[in-house]
């Protein structure tokens, strides 16, 4: 089935309209993004159960943005009476005016920005989904993920807990100036199973994810992850801690997707390059890999958590090559900051919800696969380890560090596992090192879309990242 668009929505398009009509009377520019966005969310284990609908991505509400002197304002109000579009221009403009006369009178330090294009264009996009979270039967669901979390309690005399958590968000957004109208309409999906094991004073805990487009339907994989989680967990109960120093490694899909994110992430966010806090903008059109190495960031190189059809600044969705066989091609970039910089917005124009601004952040961030395959790739390492697992990641793009924070490493002794496994696993290092040591990459190749990024501590949008197997070398602590 089609997920349909929000008739909220609809109906507010006569009055945000014939609003931006009258504020057009007194600015360049006037744009408005209203959203609603409904979800679910569960959250199982064995000592609490709970249901919302409240996900990351749950909101109503509207944002405008206007132009006028080479500076752009914004307004964000919860309730839009399409009734009474003159009374809401009128409270815009004058807030807006206020903010204005006071940045010139105490002559704040602003950015002077053109003003953004407005070419006509209509879209409407109703993307596929199997079910809708809104009308989810929420009883059955919260009976299927107890009974995951109930099983997971058999599956070994360690256990101290099991989580089963799942959460869909049916995504409505519309987006109007004076020439466009586009509306959208997506469902998206995110579960884990995780597995808590306790033996002789120790606690360790393991996990699997998904995530995909589609509704409430996705989460009966979920199941299938749960011998997973809980080998993982008990696994970890015998590891030992990694000498630390220098080694081969082999990075697992989701590790890879971890080191995308946050080498080739906030690092080189355009909006950073405008502030001139971010080494990738010294390193466009030159090597910061191995010929193995291409990247690529957009709402449409993936179909997962964040794959949209057009930004939150009315810039349709894109795929970026950011690296092209070792070369930095280019950046992500929002509108506004596209503008600053003389270059072409990508649609990474994305706000946390429509009481925040608008940052440059990244959706679909992936490495392309490669011609080897996982065996050989073993085969081919005489002293390292295989990472696996995703805890957190951190990166300094200023200075281009990383620092990703794994969940185990099972040791490789002249090409062969050895059962041996290490953890917590810590990996640090320079990022054009890293990619530039890179060797092989397997044929195949996943997504991870179940978390969340923070532009610093705060600003939470949905991303997802991935790739292939990569062997490269690496500071394991």
């Amino acid at each position: 089935m089609k997920a349909p668009f929000s008739e909220y929505l609809n109906s507010l398009i006569p009055g945000l309209k014939k609003m931006i009509g009258i504020l057009g009377e007194h600015y360049d520019y006037v744009s408005v993004l209203s959203t609603d966005s409904k979800g679910l969310a569960i959250r199982i284990s064995q000592h609490s159960k709970s249901v919302s609908n409240r996900t990351m991505t749950t909101e109503r509400g509207t944002v405008v943005r206007v132009y006028r002197d080479k500076l752009y304002s914004e307004y964000s109000l919860d309730r839009f009476n399409p009734e009474a579009p003159e009374e809401v221009a009128r409270e815009i403009t004058e807030v807006m005016d206020a903010q204005l006369r006071l940045l010139r009178k105490c002559n704040s330090p602003v950015y002077e920005t053109d003003c953004l294009p407005d070419e006509p264009l209509e879209l409407f996009v109703e993307k596929e989904t199997g079910e809708l979270p809104e009308e989810a039967a929420l009883p059955e669901l919260v009976e299927r993920l107890s009974a995951i979390s109930d099983r997971g309690m058999t599956l070994s005399e360690y256990m101290l807990d099991c989580m089963a958590n799942a959460q869909s968000t049916h995504i409505c957004k519309l987006f109007l100036t004076a020439n466009r109208c586009l509306r959208q309409s997506y469902v998206y999906s995110e579960g884990s199973v995780a597995a808590v094991v306790g033996r002789d004073g120790q606690n360790r805990f393991g996990y699997q994810s998904i995530s995909a487009l589609g509704g409430p339907e996705v989460f009966s994989q979920l199941s299938d992850k749960l011998e997973k989680a809980v080998e993982n967990a008990l696994t970890m109960l015998d590891a030992e801690r990694v000498v630390p120093g220098e080694y081969e490694i082999i990075t697992s899909p989701e590790v890879t997707g971890l080191i995308a994110h946050e080498a080739f992430g906030h690092g080189v966010e355009m909006d950073m390059f405008v502030k001139g806090r971010a080494l990738g903008a010294d390193y466009i059109g030159q090597r910061v890999g191995s010929d193995l190495v291409t990247m690529h960031e957009g709402a449409l190189c993936a179909d997962d958590v964040t794959s949209y059809a057009f930004d939150d600044e009315g810039t349709l969705a894109g795929d970026v090559v950011e690296i092209d066989h070792g070369i930095l091609r280019t950046g992500i970039c929002d509108a506004l900051s596209a503008l600053r910089l003389n270059t072409k917005a990508t649609g990474n124009g994305k706000r946390e919800n429509f009481e925040h601004k608008v940052y440059t952040r990244m959706t679909n961030t992936i490495f392309d696969s490669g011609s080897d395959s996982l065996e050989d790739m073993i085969k081919s390492v005489k002293y390292g380890y295989l990472l696996e697992g995703m805890e957190s990641g951190m990166e300094d793009p200023k200075h281009w560090g990383i620092q990703c924070i794994l969940q185990m490493g099972r040791e490789i002794r002249d090409g062969k596992l050895t059962g041996k496994v290490v953890s917590p696993v810590i990996m640090t290092g320079y990022v054009p090192d890293l990619l530039g040591n890179i060797s092989m990459a397997s044929t195949d190749r996943k997504v991870f879309g179940s978390g969340g990024c923070g532009k610093g501590h705060k600003e939470w949008v949905k991303v997802s990242d991935g790739g292939p197997y990569l062997k490269t070398t690496g500071r394991l602590g």
